[in-house]
């Protein structure tokens, strides 16, 4: 999947000069965390977030704060030259840019203007949709050989028992190289008599793996 099919298009933005005040308003108007800020030509120049905003202003509790910190430029609390993203990059990589930089959004740039934004929870969501973990079904793990082919054979019990699968996901094994875990996510409430037969095929179920089961 690419970023286009994902990221946000109505994106909200300021401009260096607006004030921190002006940012609060619209973060909370709109319910948004980050806001990226872009100059007269559309060109993404930084970005401001609520934690920015909380570091940059003193805390309500404080009696007598001055109020001119409100006034102050978003160019002077936000973060300058923010990494951006691409709408033909994959969302593998881009969630990968998530992790390695600590970021909680990505501004989406094409023709150096800003098209789109993606955000952590963007991300959290697209990962709990595309593993169909928001619809209703069962989860089975199965350790593998790892070896060519041996996704269809796994997936032929499945077919057999006339069950839709919502998604398969490939982990290593941290015990043995030699195998890999497949979970599925498949759409069924009872998936004993699958399990029964991943195991005839000789393969080994590691979850659910509930009192009574035979490994």
């Amino acid at each position: 999947m690419i970023v286009e099919q994902m990221m946000k298009t109505n994106v909200l933005t300021l401009q260096p000069s607006h004030s921190i005040k002006d940012a609060i308003s619209l973060l909370r108007e709109s319910k948004i965390r980050h806001l990226p800020i872009t100059d007269n030509e559309g060109k993404v120049v930084g970005v401001v977030s609520d934690r920015d905003i909380k570091d940059a202003t003193p805390s309500n509790r404080i009696v007598g704060h001055n109020q001119d910190i409100y006034s102050t430029p978003l160019e002077e609390i936000m973060t300058k030259n923010p990494i951006t993203g691409h709408p033909l990059d994959f969302v593998e990589e881009v969630a990968t840019i998530f992790y390695d930089q600590q970021i909680g959004c990505l501004p989406i740039v094409s023709g150096g203007k800003l098209v789109g934004i993606v955000t952590e929870t963007d991300l959290l969501y697209k990962y709990i949709e595309l593993t169909g973990a928001h619809q209703p079904g069962s989860q089975i793990e199965v350790r593998v050989p790892n070896k060519p082919g041996i996704l269809f054979e796994v997936s032929k019990v499945f077919h057999d028992h006339n069950s839709n699968v919502l998604s398969v996901l490939v982990y290593p094994d941290i015990q043995n190289d030699n195998n890999k875990i497949l979970v599925f996510r498949v759409m069924t409430m009872n998936p004993l008599g699958i399990i029964e037969d991943i195991r005839k095929e000789g393969f080994d179920v590691l979850w659910p793996n509930m009192p009574g089961m035979t490994n």
